[in-house]
């Protein structure tokens, strides 16, 4: 019997890779695997529809239901991140706490990024910040240009601004003609001169974890879709697809926890993932639908809040109907 030929678009990740080397198949499927960093991913997925199945923004996603609603997801996670790490700021601004960016000029790449919609909405509910109380100022980070992906149209509350063609944020920032940015790359102005560019949080570490602890929620940045034509030719697809994707996870846990030699460069590996396990329990990245509930529903609230889905979606409203639900033997 022939297989159904797909062409995924995915970066290359611990948790993904099996599927990519061939290691863990999917069934029914015979995979081409196209390794590319998230923004052209995106991109080209969202301007072009050009994968059958890809990595995709939580929040671009959420986004398209709004609009002809061309994919449909399954509760595969690839990517996670805590963002308090991702609020620069210039030194001159006189931003010492959270509430003195009220009022400020705030860069982002796009506002309709997945972590500038976890920052914004964590900055409202966690530190009196609210959503329409700053200036977003948008374009590319390092290269001038950057257009968002998806057409918007957002309440009037919601102030934006585009940057000029030959402009970037990272130099604004550096510039002080910015005030901060919110951000899923690290500025290279922080890098190059760190006395003028600063994290909001410079103990972000430990504000992510007592964060984790109070509302039990690892951030999630990017799902899995599939073209909605071929889904509906192909209702099999949602499940193969999550098994597989479970599948290749389990071989990265599997290398994590490996003792005899390391798989990962990273010297006290073990003494950091015990930490993890111990903090956030042994499946800390987690798949699935209800076990990621609170975490989902929280995003959808931000998003709403944004302004960037008119209509607050539930959880459910994501996925494809076949995966609400956990196969048990």
């Amino acid at each position: 019997m022939s297989k159904l030929k797909l062409t995924l678009g995915c970066w290359d990740y611990d948790r993904t890779r099996p599927l990519m080397d061939g290691t863990v198949a999917i069934e029914g499927v015979d995979l081409n695997y196209l390794n590319m960093p998230v923004e052209e991913t995106f991109f080209r997925m969202l301007r072009h529809r050009e994968f059958d199945v890809a990595e995709m923004s939580l929040s671009s996603y959420t986004v398209s239901l709004g609009k002809d609603r061309p994919f449909v997801a399954i509760p595969v996670f690839p990517s996670r991140y805590f963002r308090h790490s991702c609020i620069y700021v210039n030194a001159n601004a006189d931003i010492r706490e959270a509430k003195d960016l009220i009022g400020k000029r705030v860069g982002t790449p796009e506002f309709q990024m997945t972590a500038p919609v976890w920052i914004r909405g964590t900055l409202a509910e966690y530190y009196g910040v609210p959503v329409d109380s700053v200036t977003y100022v948008t374009g590319g980070e390092e290269e001038p240009g950057r257009p968002e992906k998806i057409k918007l149209d957002l309440p009037p509350n919601i102030k934006i601004e585009s940057i000029g063609g030959t402009q970037t944020l990272s130099r604004m920032l550096l510039e002080g003609e910015i005030d901060a940015l919110h951000t899923a790359r690290t500025p290279s102005t922080f890098l190059t001169h760190p006395d003028r560019v600063k994290r909001l949080f410079p103990d972000y570490g430990e504000l992510e974890r007592d964060y984790f602890r109070k509302t039990g929620i690892f951030p999630i940045m990017h799902t899995i879709v599939i073209r909605r034509e071929i889904y509906e030719a192909n209702r099999w697809l949602a499940q193969s697809l999550f098994k597989a994707f479970a599948q290749a996870q389990r071989t990265a846990y599997e290398n994590l926890r490996e003792t005899a030699a390391l798989k990962v460069m990273h010297p006290w590996l073990m003494a950091t993932l015990e930490q993890v396990e111990q903090e956030m329990g042994s499946d800390f990245w987690s798949y699935g639908f209800e076990n990621n509930r609170n975490t989902l529903e929280t995003f959808l609230r931000y998003h709403h809040e944004c302004g960037l889905s008119r209509q607050r979606y539930a959880p459910e409203d994501l996925f494809a109907p076949e995966t609400l639900e956990a196969f048990k033997i």
